[in-house]
């Protein structure tokens, strides 16, 4: 049974740092871990990701100021987060995609608030 956890969220002021974890359980084929996010009445929009392969991606709003660190042993990715602002206000979710498999896993979601 797959399992999909999230950490870290939390309330910070504007240009502060957040650092969010996932760590994925019972993986068993290539994947791909994604962070999205969503705020209540808009659509989940996609953060970045890595392949567990050490190629990472990031999305054009969080492009410098977001970092992604994979960790493929556990599988596991940590976000760090700096110079953030209020627009990244968001619940933010953790993905795991089972490619071959067609499968795609979810968190539970993360709260971060950024005041200004």
């Amino acid at each position: 049974q797959v399992q999909v956890v999230e950490s870290g969220g939390g309330e910070v002021q504007a240009g502060g740092s957040l650092r969010l974890s996932c760590v994925a359980t019972g993986i068993t084929s290539l994947y791909v871990m994604a962070w999205y996010r969503q705020v209540p009445g808009k659509q989940r929009e996609w953060v970045a990701s890595t392949d567990g392969e050490g190629t990472m991606k990031y999305g054009d709003s969080v492009k410098g100021r977001f970092t992604l660190f994979g960790d493929n042993a556990k599988p596991a990715m940590y976000l760090q987060m700096n110079s953030l602002r209020p627009e990244d206000t968001a619940v933010y979710y953790c993905n795991v995609n089972e490619y071959y498999k067609g499968a795609s896993y979810w968190g539970q979601g993360t709260q971060v608030t950024v005041s200004s």
